[in-house]
């Protein structure tokens, strides 16, 4: 919620796509807070033994090459690395449980192409994906995406960060931003409350057809 400047109550009644979710919570504990979250991702085309499986390797992975670059985070949210590996460890269990209950709502997906019908939905959260690989995902890939994500929502597409790993802002943020406004969408950089990579503070939102969201 403080990635994405939102609150539940602003999502009570609307249709939400994560996209893409990976091994998070938010799906999880979105559906049992009574909103109605769908979750896609690649990584849904694999089991949950798996995803399970694969996981942890990360995880592992990603807290020993955390504890060489701290000082590249903000350590408020999470208290340590130790901290962050427990909430890492909880959001893929979560997650991989919900998957066993409610596979219906855990869609495999290979951007750019989307599964999903026109408008399905009224707000997508997209979240750690584009941007940030800027160095592997091109200009073209990101305008492709988006083009996707902007087809199946009614209202709303937000994007966050706006950096790349070494905390840049996007270097053709200002192109895409561009892009948008001249397909007839609003698109404003927002700071938010959530900072953990440094300088990652802002999200992208797009409204369509200038409508607002709130």
């Amino acid at each position: 919620m403080n990635m994405f400047a939102l609150t539940k109550e602003s999502l009570i009644d609307k249709k939400i796509l994560d996209c893409p979710a990976g091994a998070c919570s938010f799906t999880a504990i979105g559906n049992q807070s009574g909103l109605d979250v769908t979750a896609c991702d690649i990584a849904y085309h694999y089991s949950v033994d798996f995803l399970q499986e694969k996981g942890h390797s990360d995880i592992k992975h990603a807290m020993e090459h955390m504890k060489k670059v701290k000082n590249n985070y903000q350590w408020g949210f999470f208290a340590g690395v130790e901290d962050l590996r427990a909430h890492r460890i909880r959001a893929l269990q979560t997650c991989t449980k919900d998957i066993e209950r409610s596979k219906e709502r855990y869609i495999p997906v290979t951007l750019p192409s989307l599964p999903f019908r026109d408008e399905q939905f009224d707000i997508i959260l997209s979240a750690h994906f584009l941007f940030l690989y800027a160095d592997r995902l091109d200009l073209s890939f990101h305008l492709d995406t988006v083009d996707e994500l902007l087809r199946v929502t009614k209202e709303e597409l937000r994007i966050f960060p706006l950096v790349d790993l070494n905390g840049a802002r996007y270097q053709y943020l200002d192109e895409v931003i561009h892009y948008l406004i001249k397909k007839g969408c609003t698109a404003e950089e927002i700071k938010v409350s959530y900072e953990f990579q440094r300088n990652a503070n802002s999200m992208l939102k797009i409204c369509k057809k200038g409508e607002q969201y709130d």
